[in-house]
């Protein structure tokens, strides 16, 4: 495991920004607005020449302890408690507060190595800064300016003093490890899903819709499997989207699914299909990958409810009928394991390697069975086809007049090769390629002959129509 250094303050001093820096990343999300990070985000800085450690942005302590403003502060005395090192950042340009001076007193009381980096003193004063937070009585306070890179390597020299003397070697990248972005509507159960399957109070779950506004990444182990979780924002209609914040957050989200193996697209039983979920499934086809739908809530709901919510689920969402549905309860932790095996149906579909002769085999007897309809008196003819990748799995087929091949004949396919080779979970798409006509820009030109033959053909037609 890496050194653990924490970034602890009062909302919008710049932990973020300064997060941002330390990893050279954009992981954390950043806005002028306070309150804006309020799960724990951890990323690993590589700027110390051997010497990497892990670092975790926390979410601004207003010194409240009720509603989102609490479990803020509890997110972030659970990053205090593992940390090695405390970061506390303040703001050069408002200057000390009360506030800071009682998140002061707590770190004291943690008995973690502290210090105390003073942002934004870009265009300031950096002594008369500095002297502001003298009263502090912590030594060697820092300069820095997060948002224009100033003052991070004396940042870095002062954080490498206060690491543990042992050097630990950072864990690689695990290609092992399983990536689910869980994705849906606003407190349809996302974060409580996490939770659950961690065992823990990792991510803040609460029935206030757009709790969570960041992706956070966390590793799992399950059953002998390795898994990275990513809990996601909830992706509202994009006319009810006016807040900035909330628009990042959206985009954050679609990085997420991109990033993904498999997505996990949560409903609410007790709301049905909305008219918002066929948008965020839309977002999940469109980026190709595999997932399953997982009909949360599924517990409270009576016979009667049930069934209705099946019927529901097969008229809105009958075309992608090829997709696994689990039914769970994320607050009670039922159906999860069922879900976790459909998971491993879809990553094996999506990831599956097909040979050519399977693949000219499955167009031969799909052609067979339904030939391509004629457009314009003349029909495609498929005449081979190849493997052309996976995740989604894709495949080529070489051609001529595929060009017109129609969307319904498509679908009919796509049907066909999940049928025939049981793919499930997966969408699945095809690249046509036609042959190119080696005359295509060549001109035939007439011979003198040719030309008085043509004249005559002409006007022997003209007399005939007389």
């Amino acid at each position: 495991m890496l050194p653990l250094v924490a970034l602890v303050g009062r909302p919008n001093v710049g932990k973020s920004t300064l997060f941002n820096a330390l990893t050279r990343t954009r992981d954390a999300l950043v806005h002028d607005e306070p309150g804006v990070t309020r799960d724990r985000q951890y990323g690993v800085c590589r700027l110390l020449e051997g010497r990497p450690f892990a670092l975790v942005d926390t979410g601004g302590l207003s010194g409240e302890e009720a509603g989102l403003a609490g479990m803020t502060a509890q997110q972030a005395r659970a990053g205090v408690d593992e940390a090695d090192v405390v970061v506390f950042v303040v703001d050069g340009r408002e200057g000390a507060s009360a506030l800071d001076e009682t998140i002061l007193a707590w770190l004291r009381k943690s008995a973690k190595p502290v210090l105390l980096a003073v942002n934004k003193t870009d265009g300031l004063d950096a002594q008369a800064a500095l002297a502001e937070f003298a009263r502090f009585g912590i030594a060697a306070p820092l300069a820095v300016s997060s948002a224009h890179q100033r003052g991070i390597p004396e940042l870095l020299a002062a954080v490498s003093k206060l690491l543990p003397a042992e050097t630990v070697s950072e864990a690689p990248v695990d290609p092992e490890r399983l990536r689910l972005a869980i994705v849906g509507r606003p407190n349809v159960g996302k974060s409580t899903l996490v939770n659950r399957l961690l065992g823990e109070e990792r991510v803040i779950a609460s029935e206030v819709p757009g709790t969570t506004r960041d992706s956070i990444s966390i590793d799992l182990e399950r059953d002998g499997r390795k898994y990275q979780l990513i809990d996601t924002a909830g992706i509202r209609r994009r006319g009810k989207v006016e807040d900035a914040i909330e628009k990042f957050s959206v985009i954050k989200t679609l990085q997420s699914i991109d990033a993904a193996q498999v997505v996990l697209l949560m409903l609410d039983a007790s709301e049905g299909v909305t008219e918002q979920d066929p948008t965020v499934l839309g977002h999940v086809l469109d980026s190709g990958r595999a997932f399953v739908l997982v009909v949360n809530k599924w517990d409270g709901l009576s016979t009667y409810q049930r069934e209705q919510c099946e019927g529901m689920l097969g008229r809105k969402l009958g075309f992608v009928e090829w997709a696994e549905r689990v039914r769970v309860s994320a607050k009670h932790g039922s159906g999860l394991r069922e879900m976790f095996k459909a998971v491993h149906r879809a990553q094996a579909s999506a990831m599956r390697k097909f040979s050519t002769s399977e693949v000219n085999k499955a167009i031969e007897i799909a052609v067979a069975e339904f030939p391509p309809p004629a457009v314009r008196g003349r029909a495609a003819k498929m005449r081979y086809g190849h493997p052309g990748g996976e995740n989604p799995p894709m495949f080529v087929i070489h051609g001529n007049r595929l060009k017109a091949v129609p969307a319904t004949y498509i679908r009919y396919l796509e049907n066909f090769f999940r049928k025939r080779f049981k793919l499930v979970g997966t969408p699945v798409r095809f690249e046509f390629r036609e042959g190119q006509n080696p005359y295509e820009d060549k001109k035939n030109t007439l011979t003198p002959r040719q030309q008085r033959d043509r004249q005559h053909m002409i006007r022997t037609a003209k007399k005939r129509e007389r």
